[in-house]
């Protein structure tokens, strides 16, 4: 796909830019340059601000202009707080940022990004990918101008990549693709999460690598990739993957208490993770996602998930093929639903926004610590409690 063609941070190329990205050490003791805060009172005129943006005008990309400007028109008082202007000069948006534009002045000058012409496929499809996934105008120039696909989706490429592998080499092992849970000597493989097994802690989130069957394998692998790749080119790998793996974790847990005697192949709770994170983002905020056949997708998305999931409870039921041990759970399935639509949708609605700083993200965490450490407690005390017969280890 290439580099995006576009100049490149907000204001990176002027030298008061480089000059203020030199005053690093702590956002509060950042302090003040002197040409556009001489009475050193923290804040800037917004003539000054304008006039900085008129005299680089060539060097901006015009979204990113756009937007700064309706930043300058939000201020009644004449003034800009100057750690927002550092912000701004370093390509950072705060959560000030973005109040002042909710704010303040909401009308943008130039017509809509989808409304632009003359694009070439590198562009229309980062133009495609932010309408897919982001509510609001602003946030979707401002991705459109800074997105360089550097790095690219690596994530959900590397994972999907790996247990498609993994998938043909156990396929060439056992002699078969279909329904490859119901061969003998399926669940030997040291990847499966298996009840006998749960000691040993790389299981819980290994067991990814292995699919019930070809069947299995391509839901899942059809459903990351037309949602997870393009939620990672705006999102990025470490959030993707945070709720990615937090939904793995979370769906061989949820087995691990709810469904005791099952072993669970899949990487499905990673994906109900994304998916459900995906559309409970796009149910909040309908009437912003100005995404083509949003309705369709919606419907295409949740005939997909209820066929992987229908598949796993049939199967689960079905009679075992290696009695007394049950096929695989699909309990994993509404672990990850339940991870999506907490942590999913905090990180999904906060684009370009540090986590850390939301309220709400720390307590989806603690509840998803309280859940994991629950689990853990759960496994060492409640089977032995419970004289659970469990089936023989592989």
């Amino acid at each position: 796909m290439g580099e995006h063609p576009s100049p490149g941070p907000a204001v990176a190329a002027c030298a008061e830019a480089e000059r203020i990205e030199e005053l690093e050490p702590e956002a509060e003791e950042r302090p003040p340059a002197e040409d556009f805060d001489p009475g050193n009172t923290g804040f800037i005129s917004t003539g000054k601000f304008r006039s900085l943006l008129d005299s680089h005008s060539s060097k901006l990309d015009p979204h990113k202009r756009e937007v700064l400007l309706a930043l300058a028109d939000s201020h009644a008082n004449g003034q800009i707080c100057y750690q927002d202007f550092v912000n701004l000069m370093s390509n950072k948006r705060s959560n000030s940022f973005r109040q002042a534009i909710l704010q303040g002045n909401r009308r943008l000058c130039s017509k809509a990004l989808l409304e632009e012409k003359g694009l070439n496929l590198s562009q229309r499809l980062i133009r495609h990918v932010a309408y897919e996934t982001l509510p609001r105008e602003i946030d979707r120039k401002w991705y459109y101008d800074s997105y360089t696909c550097c790095p690219p989706p690596w994530f959900m490429i590397t994972v999907t990549l790996l247990e498609v592998a993994f998938f043909l080499y156990n396929g060439v092992s056992l002699g078969q693709f279909v329904l490859q849970v119901t061969h003998p000597r399926y669940l030997k493989n040291p990847l499966v999460y298996h009840p006998q097994l749960r000691a040993q802690a790389w299981r819980y989130l290994t067991y990814i690598f292995m699919h019930a069957g070809i069947e299995h394998l391509g839901l899942n692998v059809v459903l990351q990739l037309l949602v997870g790749v393009p939620l990672e080119m705006v999102h990025g790998a470490t959030r993707i993957g945070l709720v990615y793996v937090a939904g793995v974790v979370a769906g061989s847990l949820a087995v691990s208490v709810a469904d005791m005697t099952a072993p669970v192949v899949g990487s499905s709770g990673g994906v109900y993770a994304l998916v459900s994170a995906h559309l409970a983002n796009i149910v909040m905020n309908w009437s912003g996602m100005k995404c083509q056949f949003k309705l369709l997708r919606m419907a295409v998305a949740l005939i997909c998930m209820s066929m992987e999931f229908g598949r796993a409870v049939w199967l689960r039921f079905h009679p075992s093929a290696y009695p007394p041990c049950p096929h695989p759970s699909f309990v994993a399935h509404l672990g990850g639903v339940a991870v999506g639509i907490t942590l999913g949708v905090v990180v999904l609605r906060n684009y370009e926004q540090r986590l850390q700083d939301q309220s709400l993200w720390w307590i989806f965490v603690a509840m998803y610590t309280v859940f994991v450490l629950f689990a853990v407690f759960w496994n060492i005390f409640a089977y032995t409690l419970l004289d659970l017969k469990l089936p023989p280890p592989p």
